[in-house]
């Protein structure tokens, strides 16, 4: 509130002390024993020795006679060779990069690093040699651990093509080595001083780098974010905790590995409530149906596009999902009739968790105890302890409630800052350390945020600015369109002109004349598409985003031309 006794559209914890605070230890927020401030090795060493003999990790292949389980005791087993292999081979604090799929190696690797205060830098198994190249020489990672067949692409031939332009890049280890590399065989010389069996392992603060994680690349050259250990915990444990996972809780984690919605909401958001982490290879509808099923799990993350998938497979309505508390949804916009068909089909709410990795992955988040209206047209409040704010695009001054502005939110879940890069930290992250998030919005009175587009996404059509996300919503609620990106189309008379890229439904009728009528009885003149572009699919990232400077890039360059126009 100003002093003039206006309402702002800025959020303080302490303005709502209802919500769980895990950072703050509100009562009954944390398992037996929690911790307010540690290190992700010092929360799995004490989880260990609080439920040594708890399932803590599950293979979740589809043959379930393939799936291989670890205990707590066996997994910090498995993680503490890890830890020391890696520590004959690096120093405390190097970079060591990791380019897989999903594997549970993949997660004994992170546990080690964690313990062994190296900072693993998670790499996106698409990437291509050029791309590859770039994360691992920015990055400056002394080491790299790949599946050597994923994506259609052999990983030791590539790192053998780039060993010479990366003179940093010390050792590559194929998973398919490593029990070797556990074992100290041939994949590099130890260095002296390592730690031996036994020894302590050096001491790892919760302000130190626990990742390096890359922006996706929605809207260009990928950056480095600094995450460190305590954000990590304190996101996961709280978004874990607001989505119903008990302690002891299974949590299905579909997601691929290098994705912050994974390897910190997945991994670390089972380890903080002391439960089991089913991971899966990879996303498929029937297969995790199948496993929400047979592991009792009560809690999942997905992106839209996954529970699309999955609410209209035909196990949805036939699988026992009433262990499951809710789906998280993260990684882009959920849509209301979405987030209501998946209530319909399977009986479960959906939580909807807004953020992206420089905050962590969730940074605002609704509650299961909200309103199906705060469910379904909110992103929630700002997380525990997570201040929030809605900033005047041209003073950054507080805006009033109800008033479109940048989301702006700081605190524990803010990234260090992007990996040698000050000139775009400076630029994310203000002098007052307020992490300016790209997002439009609006804040009410209580202090619930909705997303109203992206700066980089709004269109400027003959002085009027235009929210990509409010045309989408209309568009998608037609039942015809599976899918939306609305963007900007260049025009000489407008500056820039409205412009729909759809994916319809399989079997549907519906022609041009429908779809635009619905737009337009729906949207005022200056907000409906006027180029229609019909495609298969929407180009993606592998965790789930779409790549709108690509459909950009398609039609500029006249590989994608519009279905049907309206002047």
């Amino acid at each position: 509130m100003t002093n003039d006794g206006r309402l702002t559209s800025a959020y303080r914890p302490a303005d709502h002390p209802g919500r769980i605070s895990p950072g703050a230890l509100s009562p009954g927020a944390l398992p037996p024993g929690g911790q307010a401030r540690e290190s992700i090795g010092a929360l799995f060493t004490r989880v260990v020795a609080e439920v040594p003999d708890r399932d803590a990790l599950v293979a979740g292949v589809a043959d379930p006679a393939e799936r291989r389980r670890w205990t707590y005791r066996e997994l910090a087993a498995e993680a503490d060779r890890a830890a020391r292999a890696l520590l004959t081979r690096f120093e405390p604090g190097q970079h060591v990069a990791v380019w897989s799929v999903n594997r549970p190696e993949w997660v004994v690797l992170q546990l080690g690093a964690a313990l062994a205060g190296l900072v693993l830098v998670t790499v996106n198994p698409a990437l291509r040699r050029g791309e590859l190249a770039y994360v691992l020489r920015q990055s400056r990672s002394a080491g790299v651990f790949y599946s050597e067949e994923q994506m259609g692409q052999r990983g030791s031939e590539i790192l053998d093509g780039l060993r010479g332009d990366l003179p940093g890049l010390r050792e590559a280890v194929a998973f398919g080595d490593w029990e070797d590399f556990l074992a100290g065989g041939p994949a590099g010389t130890a260095r002296p001083g390592a730690v031996p069996p036994g020894a302590a392992l050096p001491e790892v603060r919760p302000g130190d780098t626990a990742q390096i994680q890359y922006t996706s690349g929605t809207t260009g050259d990928p950056k480095g974010c600094m995450l460190h250990h305590h954000g990590a915990i304190h996101s996961a444990r709280g978004a874990a905790m607001h989505c119903g996972l008990p302690d002891g809780g299974a949590y299905v984690n579909p997601m691929p590995l290098f994705h912050v919605g994974s390897c910190v909401h997945g991994v670390l958001g089972a380890l903080a409530l002391r439960g089991t982490h089913v991971l899966m290879p990879g996303f498929n509808p029937a297969l995790l149906l199948e496993l929400i099923e047979a592991e009792r799990a009560s809690m999942t993350l997905v992106v839209p596009t996954m529970l699309s998938m999955l609410v209209e497979h035909p196990d949805a309505a036939v699988r026992d999902l009433s262990s499951l508390s809710s789906f998280l949804i993260g990684g882009s916009a959920c849509s209301a009739s979405l987030s209501r068909r998946t209530t319909e089909v399977t009986g479960t709410p959906v939580v909807i968790g807004f953020g992206q990795t420089e905050a962590f992955g969730v940074v605002t988040q609704t509650l299961l105890t909200d309103t199906m209206a705060d469910q379904t047209t909110t992103i929630g409040q700002p997380v525990a302890d997570m201040e929030g704010r809605i900033a005047d695009l041209a003073t950054n001054e507080t805006v009033p409630v109800d008033t479109q502005g940048e989301i702006c939110v700081r605190g524990p879940q803010t990234m260090t800052g992007y990996y040698d890069m000050p000139e775009a930290t400076a630029a994310a992250i203000d002098a007052e350390d307020w992490l300016h998030t790209g997002d439009l919005g609006e804040m009410d009175a209580r202090g619930y945020l909705k997303v109203t587009g992206r700066l980089k996404d709004m269109i400027i059509r003959g002085g009027e600015n235009v929210y990509p996300r409010e045309i989408e919503e209309v568009i998608a609620d037609h039942p015809a369109v599976a899918g939306i990106q609305v963007i900007g189309i260049d025009n000489d008379k407008w500056g820039e002109q409205v412009g729909a890229v759809v994916v319809l439904r399989p079997g549907q009728e519906a022609g041009p004349a429908e779809i635009f009528g619905w737009a337009r009885d729906r949207l005022a003149p200056y907000k409906r598409p006027r180029k229609w572009y019909v495609v298969g699919e929407f180009p993606m990232t592998a965790s789930g985003k779409v790549q709108k400077f690509v459909l950009r890039q398609d039609i500029d360059k006249g590989e994608l031309s519009p279905a049907w126009e309206y002047e």
